[in-house]
C-alpha cells in the first residue's frame, strides 16, 4: 500500500483532468502522481458529480457561514435545521405537559 501525500486542490484538479484524459486509467495516474489508486478514483468520481467544488478539502467541521456547494447539500442542511426545531418544540411540549400535570395534582391535593 502506498503512503499518501498531501495535495492542494489545484493538484487534485490536475490529477483528475489527467486521469480523465487517459481514459480513466486510475492505476497509471496514481503511479504518475505518487498517490493511491483509490484516491484518484474517489477524486475523479467526485469531480464528475460536483465539479471542482467536489475536490475541496472537507476535513473537519464546516463553518456555519459557508455557503452550501450543491442544492442537495442546501436541502440537507435545511432538513437538519428543521429536525432540530422539531426536537426543541417536542421537548417544550413535553415539559409543559409535565408542568400542567404537576399543577393539577397539586391543586387536587389542596
Amino acid at each position: 500500500m502506498r503512503k499518501t501525500r498531501n495535495t492542494t486542490q489545484e493538484e487534485r484538479i490536475q490529477i483528475v483532468q489527467d486521469c480523465i484524459a487517459s481514459g480513466k486509467n486510475y492505476g497509471k495516474t496514481a503511479l504518475k502522481y505518487e498517490v493511491s489508486y483509490q484516491q484518484v478514483r474517489t477524486w475523479t468520481l467526485r469531480f464528475e458529480e460536483l465539479g471542482e467544488a467536489g475536490l475541496e478539502d472537507r476535513r473537519g467541521k464546516r463553518k456555519k457561514d459557508q455557503t452550501p456547494r450543491t442544492e442537495l447539500e442546501k436541502a440537507q442542511i435545511e432538513i437538519e435545521q428543521l429536525k432540530h426545531k422539531l426536537y426543541l418544540a417536542e421537548m417544550e411540549r413535553d415539559l409543559l405537559k409535565k408542568l400542567d400535570e404537576i399543577e393539577r395534582r397539586d391543586a387536587y391535593r389542596k
